[in-house]
């Protein structure tokens, strides 16, 4: 892992890094993070590390609650080139958009391939941070994200035993996406937009009832799944405080 920059505002430390081809991006509170609960954010499709929601998700919990935060870019996305075949389901996405047609099928497609690309790059960097001093291997650690990052996450939890808690916001949900909910046992917060126009708030309930999680909780908020109301931030942070404890960090 090479840090590449490095700024700090409000308390908190944001250092830009490499690792091979992986882009990514960490913020720390100033305050120190020893034993700190270490939260990886996966973006949305079609966005990057420094999506405006996760940059503001990224830097509550860090001032709040004292956690550290690292978010990478998916393939083809922010930072990193995209390839041909990623094109061609962006270029059909726009295309179906525009004719008003539906983008479930063409996007879960594309969700997919990503998210496996996406998973042992997740697991090579949190090998990296895990070595970082700061960090190190005792850290709790949680995932939140958004439509690709939720489908990425998912697949992430499965083979990830090091990962102990999950907040997710909405995805694009198949049978396949389904069948990996099934294989999740960590505590779930599912969030949903209950009135998007692209994401199905049916097939979002049937994704959490398929969660193999013992504790998990619904939340659902009107609008779409960009128009995520502020408190909702704060629910994930006080989710992780809870499943991710360390002295000194209680529920608020």
């Amino acid at each position: 892992m090479h840090f590449t920059s490095e700024t700090s505002s409000n308390g908190v430390i944001e250092r830009t890094f490499t690792l091979g081809e992986i882009t990514g991006v960490l913020w720390t509170p100033e305050s120190g993070t020893a034993g700190a609960p270490l939260l990886l954010s996966g973006h949305s499709g079609g966005m990057h590390k420094r999506a405006p929601g996760l940059v503001a998700g990224a830097l509550h919990c860090a001032t709040t609650y004292g956690y550290t935060v690292a978010a990478i870019d998916a393939p083809g996305h922010g930072d990193r080139p995209r390839n041909i075949q990623d094109q061609r389901w962006a270029d059909a996405i726009h295309r179906a958009r525009a004719a008003g047609e539906p983008i479930a099928p063409i996007v879960v497609d594309y969700n997919a391939s990503l998210a496996e690309r996406a998973v042992p790059e997740w697991q090579a960097a949190l090998d990296a941070l895990q070595a970082l001093p700061d960090i190190g291997t005792e850290a709790p650690i949680g995932y939140g994200g958004m439509t690709l990052g939720v489908a990425t996450g998912l697949m992430l939890a499965t083979v990830e035993s090091r990962i102990a808690a999950l907040s997710f916001g909405a995805v694009f949900v198949d049978d396949a996406l389904i069948e990996t909910a099934r294989k999740v046992t960590v505590p779930v917060e599912y969030r949903i937009p209950w009135d998007d126009e692209y994401i199905d708030r049916n097939a979002g309930l049937a994704l959490f009832d398929a969660f193999g999680s013992k504790e998990k909780t619904l939340h659902a908020h009107p609008g779409g799944y960009n128009q995520v109301p502020d408190y909702e931030r704060d629910s994930s942070a006080r989710f992780f405080a809870r499943h991710l404890r360390r002295a000194g960090v209680t529920p608020a």
